[in-house]
């Protein structure tokens, strides 16, 4: 093993008491580091809400944490890793301007696409925050090719590399188990999604695709697995479950390992995306041994192409519902959609992404 480094991982999201699958991805990347004999510290945001004064205490709370880690412990670091470019490169460029800590940024899709678009300020912060960095990271194809053109970035600087999937919790495993354990009546074919429900996900389309593939198969059954970040939309999808009389289930976000659980269960996994930085969760569904429907947006028209998915266009319910059709009545596109998903897992394994990642750290010993 390669010697052990001193690691800070600043994060805008992170699992906390209120939300388990908050930022999961980043903390699997934390835990993957650790196991390897790193030492790794964490300042980040673990809290879900978005509610006004709840975002300003949130926020308030992690630049005053990251403030005490910079004064008690920040020259001991040999890398400072921030996910998402803005607002936490500009803690992470702290360390930078101080102690000339190594400096590594990850991009996750709504940085760039929708943050760095809100006004001049924050584009400025993120065009700032790219060149300072000593290692920009995208997690998908567009995202990176963004990075480089819109914002300047040498190539060389911008390593395409995504967060990786722990094969040791997702894993196939036999749907019928899954489907008794998880309560989902026999004869029942589970479409599901999982992520937060709020409309930027296609919530709206899946629900208008839904009903329409309610009428050709009434067996098929959708569940909705996450977080409601926003009350109000919660609220209306189910006003419109309870107006069209759609066979739908919400449950709130579950651990993990019950994410394997759900993702094994499914008869089809569906992620309807209108943007997608990576699509990380399309690649946990794969893993389990369920065909993936997403849409042709960022790291999913990438992920899914050449028949490891069926990709859809995004906004359309039409498209997406003849996606889901396809692959419900055809025993052996799902065969080999499956079978694809298998080989395209094997190239992102998390413990590769922990090797590369482990390289764009650098011997940080000889650089300061």
């Amino acid at each position: 093993m390669s010697q052990s480094k001193r690691i800070l991982v600043l994060s805008n999201m992170y699992p906390g008491p209120k939300q388990a699958t908050f930022g999961i991805f980043v903390k699997n990347q934390v835990e993957a580091l650790r196991s390897r004999g790193h030492i790794v510290d964490v300042v980040a945001v673990d809290n879900p809400s978005m509610g006004k004064k709840q975002v300003l205490l949130k926020y308030s709370k992690w630049m005053w944490q990251t403030f005490r880690t910079l004064a008690a412990k920040g020259r001991t670091y040999d890398v400072v890793h921030a996910h998402y470019v803005f607002p936490t490169g500009m803690l992470a460029l702290l360390f930078k301007k101080v102690f000339k800590t190594r400096m590594v940024v990850t991009a996750h899709g709504g940085d760039i696409e929708r943050m760095a678009k809100k006004n001049e300020r924050i584009r400025n912060w993120t065009k700032k925050i790219l060149h300072e960095a000593d290692e920009v990271i995208a997690v998908g194809q567009d995202l990176q090719q963004a990075i480089i053109s819109d914002f300047g970035i040498p190539k060389e600087n911008v390593s395409l590399l995504n967060m990786g999937v722990n094969r040791t919790i997702f894993q196939p495993q036999s749907k019928k188990e899954a489907r008794e354990s998880l309560g989902i009546a026999s004869g029942v074919r589970p479409l599901v999604f999982i992520g937060n429900l709020i409309p930027e996900k296609g919530i709206w389309e899946l629900l208008s695709a839904y009903e329409q593939v309610q009428k050709k198969d009434p067996a098929v059954k959708l569940y909705l697995v996450g977080n409601p970040k926003k009350p109000s939309f919660l609220e209306t999808i189910h006003t419109l479950i309870d107006e069209k009389k759609l066979a739908v289930e919400i449950k709130e976000a579950v651990p993990q390992q019950e994410v394997a659980v759900w993702m094994a269960a499914a008869e089809v996994f569906v992620l309807p995306s209108h943007l997608e930085g990576f699509g990380l969760v399309a690649l946990e569904a794969m893993a389990c041994g369920t065909p993936v429907v997403g849409t042709n947006v960022g790291g999913l028209r990438y992920l899914l192409a050449e028949d490891h998915g069926r990709l859809v266009e995004a906004k359309d319910s039409t498209s997406l519902a003849d996606g889901l059709h396809e692959v419900l009545v055809d025993a052996k596109l799902r065969q080999t959609l499956t079978e694809n998903g298998f080989e395209r897992v094997e190239q992102y394994d998390q413990e590769r992404i922990i090797d590369k990642l482990l390289e764009l750290y650098g011997n940080v010993e000889e650089e300061r």
